[in-house]
């Protein structure tokens, strides 16, 4: 199960994230970085891959200088219901603090034109 990780870890009477289901790609591939100040401010890094948002923790945020490398830790799946999510989750619930949308659009793989075609790429990854 894709989500299940996602679902174990959340109380759902108690937050307003979505609930975690899969959705149809559709002809677009989309991507989604939240600011999040949980525990520590940080940013999440989300790529839509076979109708989740495969999602990273990026502890220090983007950079605008290509030289600077920055960790980014792969963490569970989100449904693709969280792309526009925005808001507190309650202090005590995994997460816990405000939520907002930084940067959203869509994406292709380099080298490739085709949403399809991106994702077999990505995979591979």
């Amino acid at each position: 199960m894709k989500l299940s990780e996602y679902n174990r870890k959340r109380d759902f009477k108690k937050t307003a994230e979505p609930k975690g289901k899969v959705k149809k790609p559709g002809k677009e591939l989309h991507f989604v970085v939240q600011k999040h100040d949980a525990s520590r401010l940080h940013y999440d890094y989300r790529l839509e891959i076979d109708g989740v948002l495969v999602s990273w923790a990026v502890p220090k945020g983007p950079s605008a200088d290509t030289k600077v490398k920055r960790l980014a830790m792969h963490v569970e799946d989100h449904p693709m219901d969280y792309i526009d999510f925005e808001g507190t989750i309650p202090k005590g619930q995994y997460g816990g603090g405000t939520v907002m949308v930084w940067d959203t659009g869509t994406f292709l793989a380099e080298g490739s034109d085709d949403p399809v075609e991106s994702e077999k790429i990505l995979k591979k990854c």
